[in-house]
């Protein structure tokens, strides 16, 4: 949504409260039949029956929008790494400990600062912004109540009443959606408790998985029917759900019930980690066997999310479309570089699927731009959201396969200093000497990565020529001679999240903010996920290469069989499914890098361990002479409990039904 819709939120929020503020009070009366949250925030509050200041609530159409802009206030601020656990939660993005203008709070998760006492993103129980967490089961308790009273109000139209119960249905359906990706098996709120039930209705047990997802499905089932297929006021609705946005969460819900995480593998069946974990009543709360069904179920929901989008124009962002005029007087190589940048910074375009514009990027921003003279480090700029060794390194050649995939590098050292030439100039300053590392990659990587003599399109810069970003004006990051606050600690900066229309003032801390929505859903990733369900299926056809080679093709890769037969050590890999298994893996990680996507993936594919535990955050430093080199900044920790989230002990001391998730 985007700023007027939260201005009109914020009024109606603020017009509410008294006859908001005696309702709440009320509830907390209640507080002994209460679980999960204290001071209504560590129970799951009891809703009284006909209580007339719910009622009053409900009076008019004026007060119940009120309400329901009061549920959304519940969404995850997507672009805000204090409120997102999967922007600076992993291997992605390292900081720094005196890092300025964002929050540390959840960056404390890599470094091993998880816990059962106060857990980092509390999703679960946690008072509004306690520890960059969200009180989401209050949040469902809220649309409960708005569902069970949205017939109340006189003066609302039914088209309205009916897109508002598919938007609450929604939201319900979301957090549940967004509790489950974090702890796995949770209490289901499908309605709220009302006085005089017994006491185990009061303290919910933890459902199984199967139960979960099946839930979250019902509700986007019933959703959908009454959301609209596109948003009509772009002005004021835009980033409000719609049916391609409730089908896409769907498929999210079940490729995650048939990932790994959950599901095991075909070959070796469950975890044991999650083997025999019952709760109190002795039920499994994870599935015991490995399921090939559950992977046709995201199959087919995959596809109807994808017909949805399709219905709705969705297209694959294509920068030549989006600016025609400037496209006509730049090279291909420039455009190439544009294409996923442009899919996740250019505001509501076509492949936005679902964006984030109440969270406002400015922040964001400001950590990726790049300070060209002394005066910017004084404020206003950070250059401190950097990206980590491995993510430079994980991008591919320009042949479209892995650096030690690729034959034609078997006999490179990548980290040899070399000279630019002029063929390079549309990526890398001619005559500039660097790692061999930065030369003849993807374009995914030259627009995501900045990097010391490489180009920067935009900041008031948008011609072919006088692109780089070079020794002369640009302050070097990672030689730590400067502001601790405000430089990175790697080296580079994060090129992809920074709309290229943004620019920061010469000679001064003014820094110009282009807002866009943030990604949380775009088309790519559909496609992506729907080409890795099938392949779980039916192992690699025509459809999986298809729908995987059309994200490669928009930035100028060849097919996926073509590259590997004519560029790879393995030319076959693409041919089996464990090898089309990695490479679909690895295609995700590179068009969805600083998105909020690798955290999850990594997880659902119970792969975390292997990429973080023991393993290096590294960077480029510089010496006194400018030399660089690449240096160990921070060695990760991870173990199998940090593939769930833990439950806060006070959570658990007051409902003895609820079982800690494994290791915690």
């Amino acid at each position: 949504m985007n700023r007027l819709i939260i201005t009109n939120m914020k009024n109606s929020i603020k017009n509410m409260k008294n006859s908001v503020r005696t309702f709440k009070q009320y509830i907390c009366i209640f507080i002994a039949f209460t679980i999960l949250t204290v001071s209504c925030a560590d129970y799951l509050d009891v809703v009284p029956d006909n209580i007339t200041t719910v009622d009053h609530a409900f009076k008019s159409r004026y007060q119940a929008e009120g309400f329901l802009y009061g549920l959304f206030s519940f969404l995850p601020e997507f672009a805000n790494p204090g409120s997102n656990p999967a922007l600076m939660g992993g291997d992605e993005i390292w900081f720094s400990i005196d890092g300025d203008g964002l929050s540390r709070t959840l960056w404390n998760i890599p470094q091993g600062g998880q816990g059962t006492n106060a857990p980092l993103a509390n999703y679960w129980t946690a008072r509004e912004g306690e520890n960059g967490g969200k009180p989401l089961f209050t949040a469902l308790r809220d649309c409960n109540i708005f569902l069970e009273n949205i017939h109340l109000p006189f003066d609302l139209t039914e088209d309205e009443r009916i897109r508002w119960t598919g938007e609450a249905l929604f939201l319900k359906a979301y957090y549940h959606f967004w509790l489950f990706r974090m702890y796995g098996p949770i209490p289901l709120m499908k309605e709220n408790v009302e006085i005089g039930a017994v006491q185990n209705e009061v303290r919910p047990y933890r459902e199984p998985v199967d139960e979960v997802v099946d839930y979250i499905a019902s509700l986007i089932d019933s959703a959908v029917i009454r959301l609209p297929l596109s948003i009509e006021d772009v002005v004021n609705d835009m980033g409000r759900p719609t049916k391609a946005i409730a089908l896409a969460v769907k498929a999210q819900a079940l490729i995650l019930a048939a990932s790994p995480l959950f599901n095991g593998t075909e070959e070796n069946g469950i975890d044991s980690d999650y083997l025999n974990v019952t709760d109190r009543r002795g039920i499994p709360l994870f599935p015991q066997s490995y399921s090939a069904e559950r992977w046709q179920k995201a199959t087919q929901a995959l596809k109807e999310a994808i017909d949805m989008a399709d219905a709705a124009r969705h297209r694959l962002y294509d920068f030549r479309v989006t600016n025609s005029t400037l496209a006509s007087s730049l090279n291909e190589k420039t455009i190439l570089a544009m294409q996923v940048r442009g899919a996740a910074t250019e505001r509501w375009n076509d492949e936005i699927i679902w964006g984030d514009s109440r969270s406002n990027t400015d922040a964001l921003q400001r950590g990726c731009q790049p300070k060209f003279d002394v005066l910017q480090g004084g404020g206003g700029i950070n250059s401190n959201y950097a990206p980590t060794q491995r993510m430079v390194e994980q991008f591919y050649t320009n042949n479209g396969v892995p650096v030690d995939e690729d034959k034609e590098w078997v006999n490179i050292d990548p980290l040899e200093i070399t000279a630019a030439t002029e063929e390079d100039k549309f990526y890398i300053q001619p005559g500039y000497r660097t790692f061999r590392l930065y030369f003849n990659r993807e374009a995914r990587f030259y627009g995501s990565i900045i990097f010391k003599g490489g180009t920067l399109f935009g900041n008031g810069r948008t011609a072919d020529n006088n692109l780089w970003v070079t020794a002369d004006y640009f302050t070097i990051p990672g030689s730590h001679q400067g502001n601790f606050q405000r430089e990175s600690i790697t080296g580079y900066t994060c090129k992809k999240l920074l709309n290229f229309r943004s620019s920061a003032t010469p000679n001064s801390t003014t820094f110009t903010q282009e807002r866009y929505a943030f990604p949380i859903i775009r088309l790519a990733d559909l496609y992506l996920m729907y080409a890795e369900a099938l392949n779980e299926v039916n192992g690699p056809n025509a459809e999986v290469y298809m729908y995987i080679d059309m994200v490669r093709q928009r930035t100028g890769l060849r097919g996926v069989v073509e590259s590997w037969r004519d560029h790879a050590l393995d030319p076959d890999k693409p041919l089996t499914k464990a090898g089309m298994r990695e490479i679909i893996r690895r295609e995700r990680l590179n068009e969805l890098a600083f998105e909020g996507s690798r955290f999850w993936d990594l997880k659902r594919w119970k792969l975390a361990e292997a990429y973080f535990n023991g393993k290096p955050i590294r960077g480029v430093v510089a010496d006194e002479d400018g030399n660089i080199s690449i240096s160990e900044i921070f060695r990760l920790e991870y173990s199998a409990k940090d593939y769930l989230w833990p439950i806060k002990v006070s959570n658990l001391a007051n409902n003895p039904n609820l079982v800690q998730n494994p290791g915690w």
